[in-house]
């Protein structure tokens, strides 16, 4: 390497020493270390590299509105896109749009036609190779069994999904008051998951719990209820 490349790339490090002691500093005052290194394991433990092509469907949006066997199509549709993103080693969007996925699985298509009808599919999909690649995908969607849906508060008890709205506005509150990312204290499926009960759901560990899940449980339990402060917002009061 020459001492230009050397300096470039020691610039890339020499002040990550002096972050890591000025971030534990901040953390340590807001007494909030151990969020860090356990939001940090979580980061660790997450599996790395490309996953389970056939588990790309649930990464859709609004897929959770899909039919049986239209999740079967876009669970083949998207596995399909999956590997040959990683065959060309480009982006998935590159290969096929989520718009184009959730078009062909709610139609179905059975001809190149038919296909071209799809939503968001143009004119690069409807012919060729690739068109004949997407409907062997939605005939093997066709023929295969469909997969389980994806957890939503419909699957909640009835008198528990109205509190999804209503946690999810004090949840947000919560984590701006926190100077928290929103989607890192809790997503939607983090709270439907809570609210299910699962024992696993991220709210019930960990500082999830400390800063969120506890106050979550009083609510639904009755044990707390939510006022409207018109200077500090939603307020968890204790009954």
């Amino acid at each position: 390497m020459s001492d230009a490349q050397r300096e470039y790339a020691a610039a890339d490090v020499v002040y990550l020493l002096e972050l890591e002691r000025r971030l534990l500093a901040q953390l340590a005052e807001l007494d909030r270390v151990e969020w860090a290194i356990e939001a940090c394991e979580e980061l660790r433990r997450r599996p790395t590299g490309a996953g389970e092509p056939l588990d790309a469907w649930t990464r859709l949006k609004d897929v959770k509105g899909l039919r049986p066997r239209s999740r079967a199509v876009a669970q083949a549709v998207a596995a399909w896109r999956e590997r040959t993103a990683a065959s060309r080693n480009v982006p998935v969007r590159q290969v096929l749009p989520d718009l184009a996925i959730l078009g062909i699985a709610q139609r179905r298509p059975t001809s190149d036609k038919e296909l071209s009808q799809a939503r968001g599919v143009d004119d690069r999909f409807n012919r060729g190779k690739i068109a004949a690649q997407l409907l062997e995908a939605v005939a093997a969607g066709n023929a295969a069994d469909p997969p389980d849906p994806l957890p939503s508060a419909d699957d909640l008890e009835r008198d528990l999904r109205p509190a999804v709205t209503l946690v999810s506005a004090w949840v947000s509150q919560v984590a701006k008051q926190a100077r928290v990312d929103t989607a890192m204290l809790a997503t939607r499926a983090d709270l439907i998951a809570f609210l299910s009960g699962d024992p696993d759901a991220r709210l019930r560990h960990g500082w999830r719990a400390e800063l969120a899940g506890e106050g979550i449980d009083r609510l639904v339990s009755g044990r707390s209820a939510l006022t409207f402060d018109r200077g500090a917002g939603l307020k968890l009061v204790d009954l």
